[in-house]
């Protein structure tokens, strides 16, 4: 029996449409969830957490609350960038100790954990916070192809993840790169050296994704994360009601609720209609390219990319775009695509071609991740490349967070008239100047209310 992680509303609407599901939406999809039988349902973490507050004047704790009260017998997932927990750049060891501790009283049961240079020191205090809240800890192995992410790379590092104390381990295959036979491949090599559970993430984006579901199950791989159509495919996970029916009455039959799904389908067929007539969803989303096994840009990364483009008016770059990724990428010494470097990467990309000048512009985070203070690159960088940018800047060599003091109680002092809780100052520890607003909205929304009550009591 395979088991079944349900993604759609996390990574299927952040890699179809920017992330913009609101909480009622949210919320009345997983009432139904909650039913079907899933091994879990990935419902936090990713760019969820700063596109409600960005985007939709939410709060994201209050979303994880309000799940949880629906959600009595599944339990909930939620994606976590290692030492960057779900900001852009590393924060200290309490501030991701009190994020861990806060998911989890908050409602999250698993933290998948992944680290985007596959960087394990930027993993310990993640896995560590976790399991002493009593959470379940998966990591994550952000797969990628390069001359050196070979499949003795990866056994390596998913032998560091057994003993690092990880209960399960995640293939993260963010680009849909994965192909079946290096899948069967990979999964063989990793159930000959470890024995904690593993589960295949991948996307659609190349068309090559449900082959390669089916080649991992058969290799035994023990779980397999999919969407929920219509909000599958493109460049997000696999239709959860077609790989079911598909492993109906083997061996592998995941044995879900297919009515509860059924009644699931109606309700995220008019959400996706939605973001379809707003013009959120792109129509390019929902399209296979096959090239993308040669420019290996995850979904999110690809949504996000065709914004910056069209919001520049710049949408006739886009196939040029699409080949200096991978040039970029090897500049950098082959970063695995997933966030925060793939925003990075596709960023620096776009500025490379609309600016016809490679790095004649650079962003502050490239500059940090060649000064080390992302962790260490998988492969060398270009010398000529950093220098360019850099010029001859001592780089780090340690664990990044080593350099870090404490952050959390700084910030509850500093934001003591604005933060009423942990968790709003963890809000602001990730998204200072996004969170400021927001609270500041909020709680001022909350003194009006309770005024007008007041004065009719």
């Amino acid at each position: 029996m395979v088991r079944i992680v349900e993604t759609s509303v996390r990574d299927g609407h952040q890699s179809l449409f920017a992330t913009r599901m609101t909480t009622k939406e949210v919320v009345d999809l997983c009432k139904i969830y909650d039913d079907a039988g899933y091994y879990a349902i990935e419902v936090w973490g990713g760019a969820t957490f700063d596109a409600a507050m960005r985007f939709l004047n939410e709060d994201p704790w209050e979303r994880l609350r309000e799940v949880r009260k629906v959600c009595k017998k599944s339990k909930l997932q939620m994606l976590f960038r290692g030492q960057n927990i779900l900001g852009y750049r590393h924060y200290s060891d309490d501030v991701v100790d009190m994020f861990c501790k806060k998911s989890i009283e908050n409602g999250i049961d698993i933290i998948r954990v992944f680290d985007a240079l596959n960087d394990i020191r930027n993993l310990r205090q993640a896995v560590e916070s976790t399991k002493k809240y009593g959470g379940e800890c998966q990591i994550a192995l952000s797969y990628t192809t390069s001359p050196v992410h070979t499949i003795d790379y990866y056994v390596s590092l998913a032998k560091e993840v057994e003993s690092l104390g990880a209960d399960s381990l995640c293939i993260k295959d963010m680009a849909g790169v994965l192909l079946p036979e290096d899948a069967t491949k990979l999964v063989t090599a990793l159930k000959k050296e470890i024995s904690i559970p593993i589960e295949l993430h991948s996307h659609c984006t190349a068309g090559v994704c449900e082959m390669t579901y089916m080649a991992a199950i058969k290799a035994g791989v023990d779980i397999v994360d999919t969407s929920l159509s219509p909000l599958s495919n493109g460049t997000a996970q696999p239709s959860t009601q077609a790989l079911a029916d598909a492993l109906k009455g083997t061996e592998y039959d995941p044995k879900l609720n297919m009515d509860v799904l059924h009644k699931a389908e109606p309700i995220m067929t008019q959400i996706v209609n939605k973001y379809v007539k707003n013009g959120l969803l792109n129509p390019k989303s929902l399209q296979i390219n096959p090239n993308i096994l040669t420019y290996q840009v995850p979904g999110g990364m690809l949504s996000n990319m065709i914004k910056q483009l069209t919001d520049q008016g710049a949408m006739d770059k886009y196939e040029e775009v699409l080949r200096e990724i991978p040039k970029v990428r090897k500049d950098l010494g082959y970063p695995p695509l997933v966030t925060p470097m793939s925003q990075m990467v596709g960023t620096q990309a776009v500025l490379n071609v609309l600016n016809g000048e490679r790095y004649k512009m650079c962003a502050k985070e490239i500059k940090d991740y060649l000064h080390g203070r992302y962790g260490k690159s998988p492969a060398e960088v270009d010398p000529d490349i950093r220098k360019k940018i850099i010029g001859d800047d001592e780089i780090i060599t340690c664990r990044p967070a080593d350099l870090l003091e404490p952050e959390f109680e700084k910030l509850k002092e500093q934001y003591k008239d604005i933060a009423r809780s942990d968790e709003d100052v963890l809000s602001l520890a990730l998204f200072e100047n996004v969170a400021v607003d927001f609270l500041k909205k909020k709680y001022a929304a909350d003194s009006v209310e309770t005024d007008e009550f007041e004065m009719f009591i």
